[in-house]
């Protein structure tokens, strides 16, 4: 009994996670869930216009409920699944480790939003869950090969992009802080504290430039400068390294 009990596990991780099958191209399983996927996004997109939530109710309300099954029985069998992933570690281990990876997470997160609705009628809540089931996008990505390498990439590479961010906050906090000493007593609404400056800070770093708040002085004009300047390279950096990083991934894939 316990042969056959594994044996099925086995059959069940095979068939829902795509980087074990051993096959070009996805699994039966995976290719109707990718499907539910984008039927229920669909779904959940179209039921925010008001005058379809009015006259289609019934219909939006039985396709959630129908998508919520189908998603909380596949966080289910993944789940009790996942115990077949290779390692010393035992099965709770195995399994606990799954419901903290972010794929996990965003399967949670799709099956508490079809819940909700059975223990509250909140309306501000039940319209944050309605954005919420828009999330169920993100599950595609385990799906694919070229996330599964994106996601190694970022990994491989955490220190340097920590690094960036690192030298990115600093830069947003000496420009914001430069900007509340110069201009701080001239545009008091825009640059009277750090925090106001900020928000002209992370526009000019990013070279979006909205144009509702720019300093005034010479001096002003020159700390920003520098920040516009700064802030290209500084968004130049980790597009760099995660393209090496994919790069390598995808070239030790076909090595």
């Amino acid at each position: 009994m316990q042969g056959q009990q594994l044996s099925l596990r086995s059959r069940v991780y095979a068939e829902l996670e795509p980087a074990i099958r051993g096959k070009d191209g996805l699994s039966t399983t995976n290719k109707w869930l990718i499907i539910a996927i984008l039927a229920s996004t669909a779904i959940a997109i179209l039921a925010t216009e008001p005058v379809l939530q009015t006259d289609f109710h019934a219909v939006f309300y039985g396709c959630e409920h129908f998508f919520g099954v189908i998603f909380m029985a596949e966080y289910g069998a993944r789940l009790w699944s996942v115990a077949e992933v290779t390692g010393p570690d035992p099965a709770w281990k195995r399994r606990l480790r799954f419901v903290f990876s972010f794929s996990a997470m965003i399967d949670l997160i799709v099956v508490v939003a079809t819940l909700i609705p059975f223990f509250t009628t909140n309306v501000a809540i039940l319209r944050f869950v309605r954005l919420l089931r828009i999330a169920r996008l993100a599950k595609l990505g385990r799906f694919s090969a070229a996330m599964r390498k994106l996601d190694e990439a970022i990994y491989s590479r955490r220190f340097e992009l920590g690094l960036t961010i690192c030298f990115a906050l600093g830069l947003l906090v000496a420009g914001a802080t430069a900007l509340y000493w110069i201009e701080g007593d001239l545009q008091p609404d825009k640059f009277g504290s750090v925090p106001r400056a900020m928000w002209w800070a992370v526009i000019t770093m990013t070279t979006i430039g909205y144009g509702d708040v720019y300093p005034v002085t010479v001096g002003g004009k020159i700390i920003a400068s520098f920040v516009a300047i700064a802030g290209i390279g500084l968004i130049a950096m980790p597009t760099g390294i995660l393209a090496a990083a994919f790069s390598d991934a995808m070239q030790n894939k076909d090595d």
